[in-house]
């Protein structure tokens, strides 16, 4: 993959408080959301501490906790280090049953923060970003219209909303919506398992490169909100049958 500007996010450092739980979540959100790679080996550990601004203490210590989430594990010896354990997507009763955890306003809100935050990261990448820089904006689209599964296309729907943040370079929005990907994106299997909808998600995908590449901030605020709107509404819409 890549070192792409969502790639840089998840490295770049730390805040100062609360450093261990920071990496954790850090790498574990990237992890969970596919911007690295299930098998990929992370950086040495001198390296990565590094990168992150923390001690080598301190990324052990996250390191282990990574290990006994199950989204790290550790080889000793030649081609030994530490490397990405993608997780297994909850079976549907169990997001059903983390869907039911949620109010039908919970999920407006959430929703409603969703759109912000991609509509945001559009409209300024319509400003900023260069023709020649939505090269993995247009491979993480047509990933999703490849995409067989509904945990694959859940994976790669996030991404491509962490990457648009990316392309707005904001490293803060990028972060934001790396947190929220891991917070709603395993629910979006339930409904990006329908092939009709795949498409449409994807085409909507592909109009808001299209408005970014043209440099027309508002279309490509609207297309982006409105993508993701439709996936809110859907959740909710499934939840009230639950």
């Amino acid at each position: 993959m890549t070192d792409g500007g969502a790639r840089r996010a998840v490295f770049a450092p730390v805040d100062n408080l609360a450093r261990v739980e920071a990496v954790v979540h850090r790498l574990g959100d990237a992890i969970e959301l596919g911007l690295l790679a299930d098998g990929e080996q992370l950086p040495g550990e001198s390296e990565l501490a590094g990168r992150l601004g923390v001690s080598t203490v301190t990324l052990r210590e996250a390191l282990m906790a990574l290990r006994q989430q199950g989204l790290v594990t550790t080889r000793r010896g030649r081609g030994g280090g530490s490397f990405v354990s993608l997780p297994d997507v909850p079976g549907e009763e169990r997001l059903k049953t983390r869907l039911r955890g949620w109010s039908t306003e919970e999920l407006r809100d959430l929703g409603d923060h969703w759109a912000a935050l991609s509509g945001t990261a559009a409209r300024l990448a319509a400003d900023r970003t260069e023709p020649d820089d939505l090269a993995q904006l247009r491979r993480t689209t047509a990933e999703l219209a490849r995409a067989e599964d509904a945990a694959a296309r859940s994976r790669v729907y996030g991404r491509f909303h962490v990457e648009l943040a990316a392309a707005a370079q904001s490293a803060r929005l990028t972060r934001e919506q790396v947190a929220l990907q891991t917070e709603i994106g395993a629910l979006l299997c339930l409904v990006l398992g329908d092939d009709e909808y795949r498409e449409e998600v994807a085409d909507r995908q592909r109009a808001v490169i299209s408005a970014v590449q043209d440099g027309n901030p508002e279309t490509a605020r609207t297309q982006a909100e409105r993508c993701v709107q439709e996936s809110a509404a859907r959740l909710i819409a499934l939840r009230l049958t639950l």
